[in-house]
């Protein structure tokens, strides 16, 4: 079984950056991509980012396209979202998943069997 730890989450300033880092237990053969999500107060959870684990090919949900950036660490196991430019709507408890997921599906929370507890990102105006 996937554990993954995130951290980096806090309070920001609109216009700042934080990064967030997903730290799994296990070595990749427990899944093929890893991503972001996001659930703001009283609203659905969202997708935000995701990677390939084998080819690094990203994807990203509009709203934060030029803004976020995921990568991964192989060695580490883990993987981070850098996000600039950062807004108040980007407001949210960030989670962390993993799973075995092929194509477009990736963007599906559905298909992740794994989660992080989620760290809160908090921008001001």
């Amino acid at each position: 079984q996937v554990r993954l730890e995130e951290s980096g989450g806090g309070l920001v300033q609109a216009g700042g950056s934080l990064r967030v880092s997903c730290a799994a237990s296990e070595r990749t053969f427990s899944r093929n991509a890893m991503g972001w999500f996001r659930q703001a107060p009283g609203k659905e959870r969202e997708f935000v980012a995701a990677i390939s684990w084998s080819s690094g090919t990203t994807y990203y949900a509009g709203s934060v396209k030029g803004r976020f950036t995921i990568s991964r660490d192989n060695a580490k196991n883990t993987v981070y979202l850098q996000m600039n430019s950062l807004k108040p709507e980007d407001t949210a408890v960030y989670f962390c998943a993993a799973g075995w997921v092929i194509g477009t599906a990736i963007t599906r929370s559905a298909e992740y069997g794994y989660w992080g507890q989620g760290t809160q990102v908090t921008v001001s105006s």
